[in-house]
C-alpha cells in the first residue's frame, strides 16, 4: 500500500448483547488481528454499550424522544467506515435481534462497502448466522465477503486469558481481513471516482 494511501477504517460490530456472553473474547482477538495491520484501523461499535431503540416511527413521523441521541452514538460511525465486520453469534438458526436491529436502523451508512464475518458458536460455528446476514447486507447493497472466520466450539479454542489457542483461527482471520482490505481499497476508491448509485 503506497504510504499517501489512508488505511480503511473498519468497523467492528458487536452483535450480541445477552448476558455472559462470549461476544468480548472474539472481539478482543479479532482486533488484535486489525491492530497488527497498518492498512486497517478498527472502531469497535459493542451493541451492548450502545444499545439502539428497538420501536421505529411510522413512515415520515419523527422518532419517540430519545432516539436521535441514541442513534448518534452508533450512526455517524457507521457513516464513517470504509468496511465492517460482524461479530455474531447463532441464535435459534439465525443471527441475534439487537443485530438486526441495528442493520435495520440504518441504510445509506452500508451502501458500497464490504462486510465480513466472525461467527462462533457450537457444532455449526455460526455459520447459519452468516449465511441469512449475507441476504441482508446484498438487500442493503453492501458486498459480502466470501471468506469468514467460523469458531465452531468457540470455547475450546481460546485458554482462560482469551488468547486462541487454534492456529488455523489466526489463518482464517487473517484471510478475511486480506480479502476485506482488497474490496475496501477498491470501493473505496471507486466512489471516490464516481459515487455510488443505490
Amino acid at each position: 500500500m503506497p504510504a499517501t494511501t489512508p488505511p480503511l477504517r473498519v468497523t467492528v460490530l458487536v452483535g450480541s448483547t445477552r448476558e455472559g456472553r462470549f461476544a468480548p473474547v472474539v472481539t478482543k482477538w479479532l482486533t488484535g488481528h486489525l491492530d497488527q495491520r497498518d492498512d486497517l484501523r478498527a472502531d469497535v461499535v459493542d451493541l451492548a454499550e450502545t444499545p439502539l431503540p428497538t420501536v421505529f416511527p411510522a413512515f415520515g413521523q419523527q422518532p419517540p424522544p430519545g432516539t436521535e441521541e441514541r442513534l448518534a452514538l452508533v450512526s455517524p460511525r457507521l457513516a464513517q467506515a470504509d468496511a465492517f465486520v460482524l461479530v455474531t453469534p447463532e441464535y435459534n438458526h439465525s443471527f441475534p435481534a439487537s443485530l438486526k436491529n441495528a442493520i435495520d436502523w440504518h441504510n445509506e451508512e452500508w451502501h458500497g462497502k464490504p462486510v465480513g464475518f466472525v461467527s462462533y458458536g457450537g457444532l455449526s460455528g455460526g455459520l447459519r448466522a452468516v449465511e441469512q446476514l449475507r441476504v441482508v447486507m446484498a438487500e442493503l447493497n453492501a458486498m459480502t465477503i466470501r471468506n469468514t472466520v467460523s469458531l465452531h466450539d468457540a470455547w475450546s479454542r481460546f485458554d482462560a486469558d482469551g488468547n486462541c489457542t487454534d492456529p488455523a483461527a489466526d489463518t482464517a482471520a487473517k484471510a478475511l481481513l486480506d480479502q476485506l482490505a482488497w474490496w475496501g481499497h477498491a470501493l473505496r476508491d471507486a466512489k471516490s471516482v464516481r459515487g455510488y448509485v443505490a
